[in-house]
């Protein structure tokens, strides 16, 4: 996952980014090069990125990674509305 934080969440420390896993995968599953998502999807596993898409806030994903990943680890499913920011 290093890897992935220091190429991915260029804002922080690859140390600094690791302390949000999920936030790291869900950056490569929505920027990420198509043999990236592949690796990490192969390394972590189904679970775990379906874990990241039921926990994931707002702006994390685009629109069509959103889309994606749903019908990627959901097929068949509709897909969610994506998380949205709120204001009190």
């Amino acid at each position: 996952m290093a890897q992935y934080a220091r190429k991915y969440i260029w804002w922080q420390s690859p140390e600094e980014a690791l302390q949000s896993p999920h936030r790291v995968a869900a950056q490569v599953m929505s920027l990420g090069s198509f043999r990236d998502m592949q690796n990490m999807a192969a390394n972590l596993g189904d679970d775990l990125l379906r874990d990241v898409l039921l926990h994931a806030e707002a702006g994390w994903f685009t629109p069509r990674a959103w889309s994606y990943w749903h019908c990627r680890l959901y097929p068949g499913r509709s897909i969610p509305p994506m998380p949205k920011r709120s204001f009190l």
